[in-house]
């Protein structure tokens, strides 16, 4: 292994060179008109599986976005690694707030500041350059699979059916992935649990044209007005979401294990300083942690209609449009709550408008066991390359594939991310530390190392 960490520190100046490269693609999945930049990133990310030793490498193309394919078996008998990420971003805007170009990377504060630089780009290209080492210095304790998507940002709605297409080729007896955080440079976590989503978008439409609003105002429906009415509504004032039979299946966490979660250092203060704060605000009865992680949310994401241009429009609008997220948590279907919320919000919805309800995407929560064998190869490979014992960790986010993995394939994830919460992504100056992308890359081999070393017992 000493060998493989003296080949990362004598080439870790090309390996970011290299992340920057990848970094300069803006492979936006939502975005129809960057389809090309799409396929550019995959071909990259295949010609770098390739340069980095793997035997087999290869774009797959789907309905959606192409997934990237590449593997190096170097016996059948030992375990096989399943190594899952994404390259595509969310969009960059507002672009107003960047303070640096977002495809055009910058580093500062030794950190990337770029879109996609630690989700998941970053993170997922700390797998290639890990393989890289250990391949090159012999290393490899273990055979490994990359499987590298392009529509996690727009739900993964491709990836079931290749799963579903491709079993044999995927088999594997662990999926690892770096696409979560830890709890900060000094205290690594490994990430056991993540949240579910459903995202909808609605359209209130009140009168079939614009309308003066000095004509025609306080005697026709606005739907913005509406709109607004019926989003604040779907929450009160303790924050508790009022859709019916919303919590039917939520897990409950008992005392001791909310205890143990709220162990965790967390400083409130500096969390508000971060986010530029007065107060934090969530559901009554739980702490910003708990809010943050085991209990399920509902936001608006993107609300318009109207006139938004600069200047003045005195128009009653036609249309009002908003993009609503609900996250779930273990035991959550996101299709049961997107029809609990189309059902709601046409029940909710005044006679003097009509509503229309459109599904996005949805993803299923997950939990992964801490007993299990690639759950402590992370933690051995954590506490080597950080010097101290992760701590196991819920993260509020989502990442949709997950537990189609558990049920398609059979495999249960680890989740070994190295990014902070404070990386600012899908928002403006998204970055990543350039400590934790070679961190990452530094203790990515120990778990090879380790679970290989596990699975021989």
């Amino acid at each position: 292994m000493q060998k493989c960490q003296s080949y990362i520190s004598e080439h870790k100046d090309r390996f970011l060179d290299e992340l920057l490269g990848l970094l300069r693609i803006p492979s936006v999945s939502a975005d129809p008109s960057r389809s090309a930049d799409m396929q550019k990133a995959a071909a990259l990310i295949r010609d770098e599986l390739e340069k980095a030793g793997a035997d087999v490498s290869k774009v797959c193309e789907i309905e959606g976005h192409p997934i990237v394919y590449g593997e190096k078996i170097i016996d059948p008998t030992l375990p096989t690694v399943l190594v899952y990420g994404h390259y595509d971003v969310q969009p960059p805007d507002p672009l107003d707030l960047w303070d640096s170009p977002p495809f055009d990377p910058v580093i500062k504060d030794e950190k990337i500041y770029a879109r996609g630089a630690c989700d998941d780009k970053g993170q997922m290209y700390m797998h290639i350059k890990a393989f890289e080492a250990m391949v090159k210095t012999g290393s490899l304790a273990c055979n490994v699979k990359f499987m590298i998507e392009g529509e996690e940002e727009v739900g993964s709605e491709g990836l079931g059916p290749f799963l579903e297409q491709n079993k044999e080729m995927l088999a594997a007896d662990v999926v690892l992935v770096s696409d979560t955080s830890i709890i900060a440079n000094d205290i690594p976590s490994i990430t056991c649990g993540l949240r579910g989503i459903t995202y909808l978008q609605v359209e209130v439409t009140g009168p079939n044209m614009d309308l003066h609003s000095g004509t025609f105002g306080g005697a026709v429906a606005n739907p913005i007005n509406v709109l607004c009415k019926m989003i604040a509504s779907l929450t009160d004032e303790n924050n508790h979401i009022t859709i019916p039979n919303f919590y039917d299946d939520v897990l409950e966490l008992g005392e001791q294990e909310r205890s143990a979660m709220n162990k965790a250092p967390f400083d409130l203060d500096a969390y508000k300083e971060m986010l530029g704060i007065a107060d934090v605000q969530g559901e009554a009865g739980y702490t910003t942690i708990e809010r943050a992680s085991i209990r399920p949310t509902l936001d608006c994401n993107g609300i318009w209609g109207g006139y938004t241009e600069e200047g003045a429009k005195t128009v009653l609008p036609s249309k009002a449009h908003a993009k609503i997220s609900m996250r779930l948590v273990p035991n959550q279907d996101p299709h049961k709550i997107a029809d609990l919320f189309q059902k709601h919000f046409e029940a909710i919805a005044p006679s003097s408008v009509s509503v229309k309800v459109d599904p996005f995407h949805g993803g299923q929560p997950y939990l992964t066991p801490t007993d299990n064998k690639g759950y402590k190869a992370a933690h051995y490979a954590m506490e080597k390359g950080f010097g101290k014992a992760p701590l196991p960790a819920r993260a509020g986010g989502s990442i949709p594939i997950v537990a189609l993995f558990e049920k398609t394939l059979g495999l249960k994830t680890i989740l070994m991310g190295f990014g902070l919460n404070s990386d600012q992504i899908h928002s403006p100056n998204e970055h990543y530390g350039l400590f934790n992308f070679y961190k990452g890359i530094e203790t990515i081999p120990y778990f090879y190392e380790e679970f290989a070393r596990l699975s021989a017992c």
